[in-house]
């Protein structure tokens, strides 16, 4: 009941735009390959139920897959780069500045590497999340409070304990930051992967629903993939609870 009340005006607003929608499609008559009703949409989401449900998993497996990968490359990565003042003059200007090649032109490499199958959509929510997660844990390291690392090497921590004890800790608000909005982008990487080359996920299904001019099938994708993108942030919002606490995950 307290979940309900917290999350009631947001509630409400998604029911005020879903009733805008489904109204202004039947007053307006709008044609359903611009934009279908609402329930029509619903009605594609239950007739289609089997189908979009293999998509879905395929999609998940492939952001999740690669959102795994980025947060093991992105924090070794910080880790380096807080450890040796090379790697931060030299890997984190490269990661900074690999964010000005746009994601999409790159995204044709990965499947002329990795081909068609799974490995060149992971590859491109790779491409998505990496930058994210390793600058905001390096950030994290770099803001470190110094007064604690003194006190600590004043009472004889040794690098492995001032790695574990003072800069994790310092560093994880920042990780999870960095996390979240990893997830959040990990499932237009998996969707843009399938769009460049594949034979299933939702970005397949959705693409193939466009070209048949199937508004309600393409809109209906498009919501799967819009829960999954708010599914898999609230996941990694909930991680960060547990491990930081209620009151500093706020």
């Amino acid at each position: 009941m307290k979940l309900v009340k917290d999350n009631l005006p947001i509630l409400l607003f998604i029911l005020l735009l879903a009733a805008a929608w489904e109204l202004s499609t039947r007053i307006f008559h709008i044609p359903s390959y611009i934009i279908p009703r609402l329930s029509d949409v619903f009605a594609a989401l239950g007739h289609h139920a089997a189908l979009l449900s293999k998509h879905f998993a395929l999609t998940l497996w492939e952001a999740l897959l690669g959102l795994a990968f980025s947060v093991v490359f992105g924090v070794l990565s910080a880790v380096w780069i807080d450890s040796s003042s090379l790697a931060r003059k030299t890997i984190y200007p490269l990661i900074v500045a690999s964010q000005t090649v746009p994601i999409i032109a790159l995204s044709p490499i990965m499947v002329m590497w990795f081909g068609y199958e799974m490995g060149s959509k992971v590859a491109v929510v790779i491409l998505f999340t990496f930058f994210p997660v390793a600058v905001n844990t390096a950030d994290g390291f770099r803001m470190a409070d110094r007064e604690i690392g003194e006190l600590l090497r004043s009472m004889g921590a040794g690098k492995a304990q001032l790695f574990l004890k003072w800069k994790i800790p310092s560093a994880l608000p920042s990780f999870f930051t960095g996390l979240k909005m990893a997830a959040a982008i990990s499932v237009g990487g998996a969707t843009l992967g399938e769009w460049l080359g594949g034979e299933s996920g939702l970005g397949v299904y959705t693409k193939r629903a466009a070209n048949m001019l199937r508004g309600d099938d393409v809109f209906a994708g498009v919501l799967l993939l819009s829960l999954m993108g708010v599914a898999l942030f609230v996941a990694a919002q909930f991680i960060e609870r547990l491990v930081l606490g209620r009151r500093q995950a706020r």
